[in-house]
């Protein structure tokens, strides 16, 4: 019977072991994956700071060194000055900023009427609503250049702005994030006599603060790189973005073969959302925990 309760112990401890060590091996492999799948990734960022800061002879010369004797400084002065990239930036900042804010208004005051209030139809109208989210964006540049064109908003930052004051994606994160709320801090401050309107500002709205924040970063860094529809709406540097001005520069520098100006100037289009990104790392995926959302 030892002998029995032995082989047992035995059969248990090398069950255990090889358990253990599939573990390591399968964490070893996911990591090695993730690992090289992160360094494919940063690979083209790396090489577009590495040739940013390259002379043109060394361009050409050695094309996918990512280290570079001599520092060249000047490429971000000489690109800078060759576009108007000052008013890009101002025009780029109002448009983002002016954006969100007011999808802040229109996504959490659609997220709690579909979350709160009753009215007929409601989550029909909901999934009409959604719907939008089925709709290539593409598909809508037609009608909307319509529309902007016929109240005379064409090459104007408010033109580029209009078609996104609402957003779909937005009122269904909100309203996912007011149903999560405890109905009964919403009843007490009725209760204390507070109107539907203040009890949604000073009780509902607060309570989803993370959700807000990640809808900011995703509506901030989408329309930071919003290309095609600013495009076709914009005609001159008043109202033109970043990403419109950059592909204008690559144009004229791809015709004289100036990539390190090219790339000068890339890196200064993306280079505020990665500071913003380094800086606030850690509060950005707080913000996407919190909110329930997953990458």
């Amino acid at each position: 019977m030892r002998g029995e309760g032995d082989m047992g112990r035995n059969a248990k401890a090398a069950s255990k072991q090889r358990a253990s060590t599939r573990s390591v091996v399968i964490n070893v492999i996911k990591y090695v994956f993730l690992s090289i799948s992160a360094i494919l990734m940063l690979m083209p960022l790396v090489w577009l700071v590495a040739t940013a800061f390259k002379d043109q002879a060394e361009v050409f010369a050695n094309p996918f060194a990512l280290f570079t004797k001599n520092i060249r400084l000047e490429n971000f002065s000489e690109a800078w000055s060759y576009a108007p990239f000052s008013q890009y930036y101002l025009n780029t900042i109002v448009i983002s900023v002016g954006i969100l804010a007011v999808q802040l208004v229109t996504i959490s005051l659609a997220g709690y009427a579909f979350a709160r209030l009753k009215f007929p139809n409601k989550d029909a109208l909901f999934v009409i609503y959604l719907t939008q989210l089925m709709i290539t964006p593409q598909s809508t540049i037609l009608p909307n250049y319509m529309t902007i064109s016929s109240m005379h908003l064409l090459d104007t930052k408010l033109g580029v702005m209009l078609p996104y004051f609402a957003s779909a994606l937005g009122t269904f994160m909100m309203r996912q994030a007011f149903m999560t709320l405890p109905k009964d801090l919403e009843d007490a401050a009725l209760i204390d006599g507070c109107t539907r309107l203040q009890t949604f500002r000073l009780v509902a709205l607060p309570l989803v603060k993370p959700t807000l924040i990640a809808f900011s970063i995703m509506s901030v860094s989408f329309h930071w790189n919003e290309f095609f529809w600013p495009m076709i709406v914009t005609e001159s540097q008043k109202s033109r973005p970043l990403t419109v001005g950059l592909a204008i520069f690559a144009q004229q520098a791809e015709g004289g073969a100036q990539w390190s100006l090219l790339m000068a100037a890339t890196l200064i289009v993306i280079l505020p959302l990665l500071l913003v990104f380094l800086i606030f790392q850690r509060q950005f995926i707080e913000s996407f925990m919190s909110s329930g959302l997953k990458g």
